[in-house]
């Protein structure tokens, strides 16, 4: 009989685990943080609007008040502590940092792969050499070179954001977020990756 009985809680120990951490992953402000980040990057800074998270609200508490039914009366979890939620902070002088390396660059050796079509943006948040054949044969190495550095900072710059907000377990869901903003701040005409494939925006 014990052992039937710790089936049941157990099931329940491990579903409030799941729930807690898929939830708990503030996904709004990634992706306002993230925003901000890459449009400052590909010098689009004048259209980011940095929203004003309200007093004593954390980041479920906007996304609960989009919903009439909170689910964490599923698990019995209060929705105060879902408020407790922490923003994503950008602000580090380590992260600081790296956005200005990455913005230098862009503008001194990226842009223009990416305007002619050499260069496009990875499905992992990435840059890639797209058609090398676009590129200008005395300056192929300094772009290969830029690439190779520019793609350091995204992996550091992913992991970093992740342990500046007290979650590094954070970093492949940082990425994910970040893989999609550069596509979707991404001009007209550049090149991005999808499903296996190369598109153009």
């Amino acid at each position: 009989m014990r052992q039937w009985l710790g089936i049941p809680v157990a099931g329940a120990l491990l579903l409030s685990a799941c729930v807690t951490i898929n939830v708990y992953f503030p996904a709004a402000e990634a992706k306002e943080a993230a925003r901000e980040f890459v449009e400052k990057v590909i010098d689009q800074a004048d259209k980011v609007e940095v929203k004003q998270t309200p007093a004593g609200g954390g980041g479920m508490a906007m996304l609960q008040r989009r919903f009439d039914f909170d689910p964490w009366m599923l698990v019995g979890i209060g929705s105060a502590q879902a408020q407790s939620a922490p923003d994503i902070t950008i602000k580090t002088p380590a992260i600081q940092a790296i956005q200005a390396r990455m913005e230098s660059r862009f503008d001194a050796s990226l842009r223009g792969g990416f305007d002619n079509g050499a260069l496009g943006f990875t499905a992992d948040g990435m840059v890639s050499v797209r058609d090398a054949g676009k590129l200008e044969l005395k300056g192929r190495v300094a772009v290969n070179a830029a690439v190779a550095d520019d793609n350091r900072d995204r992996k550091a710059v992913y992991r970093e954001i992740a342990v500046a907000n007290g979650h590094p377990e954070w970093e492949a869901q940082i990425r994910e977020v970040f893989a999609r903003q550069w596509v979707a701040s991404a001009k007209a005409g550049w090149w991005y990756q999808s499903g296996g494939a190369w598109k153009q925006k």
